[in-house]
């Protein structure tokens, strides 16, 4: 066996994945599985856990997959996290419990994500399900928002004996990762509806169409519907733009708005009422993973994509695995330029957008080069549809309508990491409420927090 080289994932060839909206990654198999685990060093000092924002004791489950033991390397999995299934696809493994694997200092770290995904998707297959609590310790929780913060915070609360809610403002839960991300990354009935089937099989109830703020107000909550904490998972749905000319023409999409009417209302099935102008000419604006997902997107619905990011390959924020995956596919990347203006014609449709040539100079903040715009480099590009992925901010609504929470000048909630507190007794928040947009894991991460904090809350009170 070659235990420095990991043994290869099947994928969708990218010709075929990239007129078709079904997963790419393909996935281990159970003899693949167990060769992959065999690589494994069962460090005692392990470090990989130390990449892990929800601290899943990755040695015990991989030797479990080794031996074939696939239940109990399932039980170990989902002490730590609600969402394995989820995790071992989308989580930036690479930076994360991969980046720090001993095996991979003399070859490639173990597939700890593909095993992850592996377990995971096994025990679904399985009708194998998390252990829930023996009995209910009399005290109720209210969870804002269903996507990974407020999943995990609630399926950890449950697990302690809280009786939890879960309210949601969207007609579906499962929050980004219904609406930001994916079919072809992350299939919505087969992971994700059966991940947050999971949670309610600890006993969590969710109610959907619930706007915090509008619908009814945390303080409405906690006074007149008997919960005695809150956690705000609601995420950041709230998208950036440029402020350039031209932005609020007709064919210019912030990335949340056109992955959402793709995901969440499926606009790209023809059988549904939701339909998307996709364009046969489209730009996306941006070099993350989100750029990544509606470029790739775009691309299934038949338009010609470019990518547009203002730095070097080597500065774009996206996973390597996205990227590389982006170009297999035929999504063409226009490096080092910025958008100045978007063009359009007498009735407001976009019809081209001129752009700048960037060249880096010195680091800025985050380490990373500062593009500088190159004067007189200008040039057009003939494009009818425009995607902005910029980044986002949290809605207002909840802490605009919730007295005595404080938020910084980025209108993102403040919070506590350790325990998720906020400046409002018994309300705790986590994820991209409090952070903007970052990752599935750190929101899964914050979500434990929040969970750890309320439980100290609950106790501490009642131990008066």
């Amino acid at each position: 066996m070659d235990v420095l080289n990991r043994v290869p994932v099947r994928e969708q060839e990218p010709q075929v994945r990239a007129a078709n909206f079904e997963e790419v990654c393909l996935g281990y198999n159970e003899e693949e599985a167990k060769a992959e685990a065999a690589r494994c060093l069962n460090c005692k000092n392990a470090q990989c856990m130390k990449g892990c924002p929800v601290s899943i004791n990755i040695p015990a489950f991989i030797a479990q997959v080794k031996e074939g033991n696939f239940e109990e390397a399932y039980h170990i999995i989902s002490q730590s996290s609600a969402l394995p299934a989820v995790c071992g696809r989308v989580c930036p493994q690479e930076s994360q419990c991969e980046g720090k694997c001993i095996r991979g200092i003399k070859g490639e770290p173990v597939a700890i994500g593909k095993l992850e995904r592996f377990v995971a998707d096994w025990a679904r297959e399985n009708g194998i399900k998390p252990k829930k609590a023996e009995k209910l310790n009399g005290h109720k929780v209210a969870v804002i928002g269903s996507g990974p913060a407020g999943l995990t915070c609630a399926g950890d609360l449950a697990k302690l004996g809280y009786d939890v809610t879960i309210f949601e403002a969207l007609h579906e839960a499962g929050g980004v990762l219904i609406y930001g991300i994916p079919e072809f990354r992350l299939p919505k009935q087969k992971v994700v509806a059966a991940e947050v089937e999971n949670v309610k099989a600890l006993g969590v109830k969710i109610e959907t169409n619930v706007v915090i703020g509008k619908s009814v107000t945390i303080d409405e909550l906690m006074e007149n519907e008997g919960f005695e904490a809150v956690f705000i998972g609601s995420g950041a749905g709230l998208p950036r733009f440029m402020g350039i000319p031209g932005e609020q023409a007709m064919g210019v999409f912030s990335a949340n708005e056109f992955l959402t009417r793709n995901n969440l209302m499926k606009a790209f099935k023809d059988e549904y009422d939701t339909p998307i102008k996709a364009g046969k000419k489209v730009i996306v604006v941006g070099g993350g993973n989100v750029a990544m997902d509606a470029a790739r997107t775009a691309l299934r619905l038949g338009a010609e994509v470019h990518i547009i990011y203002r730095r070097s390959e080597a500065e774009l924020p996206a996973r390597k695995e996205e990227v590389h995956h982006a170009k297999e596919e035929g999504v063409q990347f226009d490096l080092l330029c910025n958008p100045v203006e978007i063009l359009t014609d007498d009735k407001d449709w976009v019809t081209g957008i001129k752009c700048i040539r960037m060249e880096l100079g010195e680091p800025d903040a985050s380490g990373r080069r500062r593009p500088v715009e190159i004067p007189g480099s200008e040039f057009t590009i003939d494009v009818d549809t425009v995607i902005m992925s910029l980044g986002t901010s949290p809605n207002p609504l909840i802490s605009s309508t919730t007295i005595g929470l404080d938020v910084n000048k980025r209108k993102c909630i403040i919070a506590d990491e350790e325990f998720g507190k906020t400046s409002k007794e018994g309300v705790y928040a986590g994820g991209d409420a409090v952070t903007g947009a970052a990752t599935v894991i750190l929101a899964m991460g914050a979500g434990k927090a929040g969970a750890r904090g309320i439980d100290e809350y609950i106790k501490s009170k009642y131990a008066k």
